[in-house]
């Protein structure tokens, strides 16, 4: 692919601009930013295909393509380089011996492999057993398979690979050995797409150039990539003597049907690979081509459940804060109609509640180290959760580049390290009235927190990989590497955020703390059972999203609509902060000024019910997964997720508790 040089900045952004504001046209026409551009193939020009690891919905164990007896390319097989996100997920991608040229029609002979051992024979139909899939890519699209919907007739199902074989109903293995394969190209109108015509204003028409393509545009791009696996007995006369890449006559296919099964499985026998190959021309855009993987299932009930469910959370929070307004501004007349500035005592029993608490509702509360550690990761894991979604929803991370929304989630992450360790140190000098002593066991120890309980369930995890030989096991040089992020940029920023911390002014409170503290009246109810009803209304925001989520990460379907994604974030955020402030005030209302933890988990216990929702996935709509591995991922996982879940959703309603707190202390005087 020729490279293009550096464009002049203004030049640059004015291109940027434009695509951006066209990307409402197409889901994928804001990907393709200036430095991606098509690479343009000429009649006769080589394609080569790649593979990646083998793939099950059943089980979560990815593995090498070559793990099997496939046929490998003449050269030998070469890896391709990936990124940091593709090893993390597990991609291995590989050489194939699938190669052909563009626009040339073919039926090719491939391999015919060595008798197979028993060993390897049971391997075979091991993976057969756990629905395992090839993945095949061709100018990075994934191959897409098309099957019959049998509860819809006429209606075809669309998903990315193929199986590896099928266990036909009389017991016996078969492996799809034959591939049929169309390439979907298209020829852009003119030489050049709306896309190409786009990149290619103003001054930047002579910095770019787009590779295999001629002075007048000539070329076809790869757009579309389909397969339709059999499984066929080939003629022996046919293939006798054939080499790779050599001619096969039509009839040698001719009983390619993927209702029919004739490649059997049986130890100390070979099998046969073939494929063919046949190019179409599409009207769909290489700007467009992405669309068909990124069109979600059911898009109307999701667009529907995801309105439906702003509009009932927006609704209640409205309602919980003209309430909640209502009420405190009513004390507060009250309050003053009583004659504030003379003191309490006089009225002691007409003003009870959150006022006769004013001398201990900033005090110190219980382990301060453990809660700044936890807001400050929460803080780290809220900002970024929220940077990663924005920058998603406006094309940055393209499905194009595999793994790029790993990479850009781990790179925000540890560049937020300054975030954790401010947060930390600031609620820590600000819990502990402007006193900083001891900021660098907290920073420290905000560095180390979530990412050491994250670090000590992937290694675990990442052993049961690496005893399974599965490609889902990261490399170690990989962990070494990561290791050195986080000691060498995670670290030194969050003591760097905690340094700026330390250093800047306290937030002083509106009212003195007492010596002694205040006995605490006994409760009819524990306050913990509201807190632990307190994160349904958190869930409810969340619960539509989180299916589809959990989709995508366990059932392999794609997810990329993340601009709403980013509104329900917005009201989780919002719903978050409005119940951790009902529940703040309520216990301050029976003189319990233990307020600080309370408000921690009002919000983060939502956690506890996405955990819960985490395991009624498992048991109804995973009861395909199978093995113990498998289900030691999905918990491992799910746990993680629902810490992260619990310290972001924490820090935001104890963020919003404090500011209710210290606004309705600053808006009286107390003596």
């Amino acid at each position: 692919m020729a490279m293009a040089t550096p464009m002049a900045p203004r030049s640059t952004f004015a291109i940027f601009l434009i695509l951006l504001l066209r990307s409402g046209h197409s889901p994928a026409a804001a990907f393709y930013l200036p430095g991606s551009y098509p690479h343009r193939y000429r009649p006769g020009e080589a394609l080569a295909a790649k593979v990646n690891s083998l793939t099950s919905p059943s089980s979560k164990l990815p593995f090498p393509y070559y793990s099997l007896p496939f046929c490998a390319p003449q050269g030998g097989v070469n890896r391709a380089a990936e990124s940091l996100g593709e090893l993390l997920l597990g991609d291995r991608i590989e050489t194939s011996p699938y190669r052909f040229s563009m626009l040339k029609n073919a039926t090719a002979f491939l391999c015919r492999t060595d008798p197979l051992p028993p060993a390897t024979a049971d391997l075979l139909m091991s993976r057969i057993d756990d629905a395992y899939h090839v993945n095949l890519l061709l100018d990075t699209l994934p191959v897409v398979r098309y099957v019959k919907n049998l509860a819809a007739p006429g209606v075809f199902v669309r998903s990315t690979g193929f199986p590896v074989g099928v266990r036909a109903d009389d017991g016996e293995y078969y492996v799809y050995n034959h591939l049929k394969l169309t390439v979907l190209v298209n020829k852009p109108r003119n030489g050049t797409t709306r896309a190409e015509a786009l990149m290619a204003t103003a001054d930047a028409v002579e910095l770019i150039s787009f590779a295999g393509g001629s002075k007048d545009g000539g070329g076809y791009t790869v757009v579309g990539f389909e397969v339709v696996p059999c499984s066929v007995e080939h003629d022996a006369a046919a293939i006798k003597g054939k080499k790779m890449y050599d001619e096969l006559p039509a009839r040698a296919a001719a009983g390619c049907d993927p209702s029919v099964v004739g490649m059997r499985v049986r130890a100390n026998r070979p099998l046969v690979f073939s494929y063919e190959v046949a190019f179409v021309e599409s009207g769909v855009e290489w700007p467009s081509r992405w669309d068909a993987y990124l069109e979600m299932g059911g898009a109307k009930v999701h667009w529907f459940s995801i309105l439906n469910s702003i509009v009932v959370v927006a609704f209640l929070a409205a309602i919980l804060l003209v309430i909640l307004l209502r009420t405190v501004r009513r004390d507060l007349a009250q309050y003053d109609e009583h004659g504030g500035e003379a003191g309490l005592a006089p009225q002691a029993d007409e003003l009870a509640g959150w006022k006769l608490v004013a001398g201990d509702v900033f005090r110190e509360p219980a382990h301060p180290v453990l809660l700044c550690v936890m807001v400050g990761d929460g803080v780290r894991i809220l900002a970024m959760a929220v940077a990663t979604i924005l920058f998603a929803a406006l094309g940055f991370m393209s499905p194009a580049s595999r793994g790029a929304l790993v990479t850009g989630m781990l790179g925000i992450y540890l560049l937020l390290g300054f975030a954790a360790g401010y947060a930390a140190v600031r609620l820590w000098k600000t819990v502990r009235h402007g006193d900083s002593a001891g900021w660098k066991r907290v920073a420290w120890r905000a560095s180390c927190a979530f990412p050491g309980a994250g670090f000590a369930v992937f290694t675990a995890l990442n052993c049961v990989l690496w005893y399974n030989g599965s490609t889902g096991a990261v490399p170690f040089l990989l962990f070494a590497v990561i290791l050195l992020l986080w000691a060498f940029v995670s670290v030194p920023l969050t003591l760097a955020g905690g340094l700026v911390a330390s250093r800047v002014g306290h937030l002083e409170y509106p009212v003195k703390t007492n010596k002694i503290a205040r006995q605490v009246p006994a409760a009819q109810c524990s306050p913990w059972v509201f807190v632990a009803v307190a994160g349904t209304l958190p869930f409810g925001t969340l619960f539509i999203e989180l299916l589809f989520i959990m989709s995508s990460l366990w059932l392999g379907r794609v997810y990329y609509v993340f601009g709403f994604l980013l509104v329900v974030m917005a009201l989780l955020v919002a719903v978050c902060g409005e119940v951790s402030v009902v529940l703040t005030y309520m216990g301050l209302c029976v003189e319990d000024w233990r307020w600080w933890w309370r408000a921690f988990f009002a919000s983060g216990s939502v956690a506890a019910y996405t955990l819960g929702y985490a395991v009624y996935y498992l048991v109804f709509d995973l009861h395909s997964l199978s093995g113990p591995v498998s289900a030691a991922l999905y918990v491992g996982y799910s746990l993680l997720m629902a810490l992260a879940v619990m310290l972001a959703t924490g820090a935001v309603g104890l963020a919003a508790s404090f500011a209710f707190v210290y606004y309705l202390f600053s808006a009286v005087k107390l003596d």
